[in-house]
């Protein structure tokens, strides 16, 4: 055989070197794909907020006023004890067959919970953000399972204090938002409470406070008020807009989301902005409706 028909085989060396670009390029395309899919669910995500945002002037075009955010545990408003303003939104975002049957839930069984009524344990697309895929916690009422949401209205400052659009018998009007409507934020994003808590329920609850704290509706520099496992080792707060983790119960005090660096927010003008961290000094000056607080960059 002649030298030159002989075949050069490949060192173990040249061998792990195209190994290792194989893999640098791997990487590479995972990441890239990773980044494409986060802003894809981040825009559905963002858009999500701008059709509640649409479904709650539709609702205050029709009853002078944005809806309560909660109607409390012994209700003073209305018979319909601790529904969330997103169940009063079930009209304006395609879902009239659920509301119907909200009034004849209620005149069963005057509680929600017990036994639960069909709009509790109902997913709503519309309240579920993309980038995260919990819909449904573990916690079972009379084995079923409670629908969750990750859009809470903004209480204000605090759920207490009230002085936001969305709390405990609220019915705020356009013209109460002497802040600006562009400086005022109506609804932002928290995910739901880690695996098997208590918060995070759309169609109705009592959150922490019996007025839907931390279940639909929040404040930006919330208080804990409640003693309940398994939050009962979480600090007493205020609690910053800042990353959380799904398995900490203590995060369901803020706002914060499943987006890198941030989270969208609805303004009551119906805009729609992705808030980093780093404006959580802002952010109680942008939660109230009529402070007369000064708003920095953002």
């Amino acid at each position: 055989m002649r030298a030159t028909d002989t075949r050069r085989a490949y060192s173990l060396i040249e061998l792990i070197v195209v190994v290792a670009i194989i893999a640098v390029l791997l990487g590479l395309i995972v990441s890239a794909v990773q980044k494409v899919r986060e802003a894809a669910s981040r825009a559905k995500c963002g858009n999500n907020l701008r059709q509640i945002g649409l479904a709650l002037h539709m609702y205050h075009d029709a009853h002078g006023s944005f809806p309560l955010g909660n109607s409390g545990y012994r209700p003073s408003v209305d018979r319909f004890a601790s529904l969330g303003w997103q169940a009063r939104l079930l009209p304006y975002i395609e879902q009239q067959a659920l509301w119907e049957t909200v009034a004849p839930a209620y005149q069963a069984a005057p509680l929600p919970f017990r036994p639960p009524h069909v709009g509790l344990t109902t997913s709503i697309a519309l309240y579920v953000c993309p980038s995260d895929g919990r819909t449904l916690a573990e916690l079972t009422l009379a084995g079923q399972r409670p629908a969750l949401t990750h859009y809470l209205g903004v209480a204000g400052v605090t759920s207490a204090r009230r002085d936001g659009v969305l709390f405990g018998n609220s019915r705020v009007r356009i013209a109460d938002v002497t802040d600006g409507t562009s400086n005022t934020l109506l609804v932002g994003e928290r995910p739901p409470g880690s695996t098997g808590d208590m918060f995070g329920w759309w169609y109705a609850g009592v959150g922490q406070d019996f007025w839907g704290s931390c279940d639909m509706v929040l404040g930006v520099r919330e208080l804990k008020v409640t003693t309940a496992v398994p939050v009962e080792d979480c600090s007493v707060g205020p609690y910053n807009f800042r990353r959380g983790v799904d398995w900490n119960p203590c995060d369901s005090f803020h706002f914060w989301s499943k987006h890198p660096g941030g989270a969208n927010f609805l303004f009551v003008d119906g805009s729609v902005r992705f808030l980093s961290y780093s404006a959580d000094a802002v952010l109680p000056a942008l939660a109230t409706r009529s402070g007369g607080e000064p708003v920095g960059e953002e």
